[in-house]
């Protein structure tokens, strides 16, 4: 069974006209989500599943989309009206298709807020609407200043106790991005490979040794810099760097063989997850291959040193076991 960790909600355009009007207004006046019917939103969605059987995908966990979760506007009440709205959406149509897509939650961050704000938001998702993990932005000022705190500090930690409660993982996936000087798509590698580091130089997994977190798109740019961060831990007489990156996950948005053979030498097939984020950044023909970038079981098939055991681990046993999957 292929089952692709890391995908998004494809909607209407109905879901959008609500979320400009919604930031149009800021949240005032805001009376009830609007309707949209299992026709309008299955329209745009069986094009997806159109595509899953195309590339071989049997199911797919979908998250919002992470660079329209407006985490930097304010007030706090229009994000977190417009993550209950996209909740909503995912589980009607994890509804429509329930044995295509799981749901895995959005969380209503703002910068500077407590983030036990967010937690009735998790709880209402997993235990109402089915979902099977969440997804985190490390950086919901998007880009902007202040800073916030790096996942390692304790700001974070009703948080990891509500996920550990719950035995549900985090995806971490930055959201859209501020600055003038990167885009959203490399503001992702950067806050990922921050978030990394930030966790593992941490007590954080002292402190939760049960937590589950995957790190989107094959751990930014940690897995490439590998003998750096080795270096660093053996001049300071830390845990062995090999072995601390093990208590993460991984998954294999990296649209790249090269990259993604390294992963699998340095992270191990027992770390990484299945994920294309197919449709998005990837869904763009590859002239060398005749083949989408996302459309990456072929590329992970092609990886010889890899065995059956290797890619059943990475196809399908991992997310069982991670997500609780029953399927």
């Amino acid at each position: 069974m292929i089952i692709d960790i890391h995908g998004h909600t494809v909607a209407p355009p109905q879901v959008y006209e609500f979320q400009a009007r919604l930031l149009g207004s800021r949240g005032y006046p805001f009376d009830k989500f609007p309707q949209i019917s299992d026709e309008q939103i299955n329209q745009p969605l069986k094009r997806v599943v159109d595509l899953l059987d195309s590339v071989g995908t049997d199911l797919q966990l979908i998250s919002p989309r992470p660079y329209l979760a407006m985490h930097s506007i304010q007030p706090a009440g229009v994000v977190h009206k417009w993550t209950e709205f996209v909740n909503n959406i995912i589980a009607q149509q994890v509804k429509l298709h329930p044995t295509r897509f799981r749901g895995v939650a959005g969380l209503p961050q703002s910068p500077g807020a407590d983030i036990r704000d967010c937690i009735p938001e998790l709880k209402r998702a997993v235990q109402e609407l089915g979902f099977v993990g969440c997804q985190l932005n490390p950086d919901p000022m998007e880009g902007g200043y202040p800073e916030p705190p790096g996942l390692g500090t304790e700001y974070w930690y009703p948080l990891y106790e509500a996920l550990v409660e719950l035995d549900v993982p985090m995806l971490i996936h930055s959201a859209a991005c501020c600055s003038p000087r990167e885009s959203y798509t490399l503001h992702f590698i950067n806050e990922e490979s921050i978030a990394i580091m930030s966790l593992l130089d941490s007590k954080v997994f002292e402190d939760f040794p049960t937590l589950k977190v995957v790190v989107s798109h094959t751990g930014g740019a940690i897995p490439f810099h590998m003998g750096r961060f080795r270096a660093w831990r053996h001049r300071s007489g830390g845990e062995d760097f090999d072995v601390a990156i093990k208590k993460l996950y991984f998954d294999t948005v990296n649209y790249s063989k090269e990259a993604l053979e390294l992963a699998f030498k340095v992270l191990g097939s027992d770390n990484l997850l299945f994920g294309t984020e197919n449709p998005g950044t990837g869904s763009v023909m590859n002239p060398h291959t005749g083949r989408t970038y996302d459309d990456l079981k072929p590329i992970i098939d092609s990886i010889e040193f890899l065995t059956e055991e290797d890619r059943r681990k990475v196809y399908e046993e991992n997310a069982k076991r991670l997500y609780k999957l029953e399927v």
